[in-house]
């Protein structure tokens, strides 16, 4: 039987291989519109199944939650699924959208995965195991961490505001500006808080979500040795805007302007 984490790679994998086939013939994906405004696609639907499937032929007991497919099975594991993140970032032919598969046990993800299929990379985090990237086919594979070193202030940090355009509106803006009129706002061609956890940024904004977009992001930080959290501290995933950094020290500065009236 494969431990958690391999069975989480192989589900990205399996998705991210669907996925691939998808991006290369663009011109052929039909494009839907959810109640939300967010654009859905068969290969977030296809993904998604892939990645079920094999999650459900080895962990039958589990449960599962995925954006498309919604909750299925009760109990205390249940795996969290993206199958693709950034789907107006696909469809535009953008490279940075991931595919994003963790695993949640009472309440604390233990497993996380995020694949980036059309970069070639998979980055990945076993709760107390630190948190790794490699090539799609697992080689190259190296031990990340946060920037060290470095001052925990926000004059000067390096932060990515996530979405990105087209899908970055102006209720977007709005929210991540506190926060961008202190530290240095960078264009960033890896998911944001992927480059906080490799020591790329020292911050990342995620202004919107659903726990499936945060649940793998957090734990890779988090073990990189940064924090992440929402309006309510540093704690697990969940939905509105999420706040990736370095250090608690400087989660803490971020956390004070973004939401003065909950310092």
């Amino acid at each position: 039987m494969q431990s958690d984490l391999d069975l989480a790679r192989t589900a990205a994998l399996a998705g991210a291989a669907v996925a691939l086939r998808h991006f290369a013939a663009l011109a052929e994906l039909r494009r839907e519109v959810k109640p939300d405004g967010s654009v859905v696609t068969v290969a977030d639907r296809e993904t998604e199944a892939a990645i079920r499937a094999v999650l459900v032929a080895e962990r039958p007991a589990d449960a599962v939650l995925g954006e498309e497919g919604g909750a299925a099975g009760s109990g205390a594991r249940r795996w969290i699924v993206d199958p693709i993140d950034g789907t107006a970032q696909f469809v535009a032919g953008d490279d940075r959208w991931l595919v994003l598969v963790a695993l949640e046990e009472e309440g604390d993800v233990v497993a996380a995965v995020a694949a980036v299929p059309a970069q070639g990379t998979l980055w990945w985090a076993r709760r107390g195991g630190g948190a790794y990237r490699s090539r799609l086919d697992g080689t190259a594979e190296q031990r990340i961490t946060v920037a060290t070193g470095r001052p925990d202030v926000l004059d000067g940090s390096r932060l990515g505001v996530v979405p990105a355009p087209p899908n970055y509106l102006d209720s977007d803006r709005r929210i991540a500006a506190p926060l961008a009129a202190r530290a240095a706002v960078a264009d960033w061609d890896v998911h944001a808080p992927l480059l906080v956890a490799s020591g790329g940024l020292d911050l990342a904004v995620q202004t919107r979500g659903q726990i499936w977009d945060f649940a793998a992001t957090s734990l890779i930080v988090t073990e990189a040795g940064g924090a992440y959290g929402g309006v309510d501290g540093i704690r697990g995933p969940r939905a509105g805007t999420s706040l990736f950094a370095r250090s608690p020290g400087l989660w803490n500065r971020a956390h004070a302007v973004l939401w003065p009236e909950h310092g």
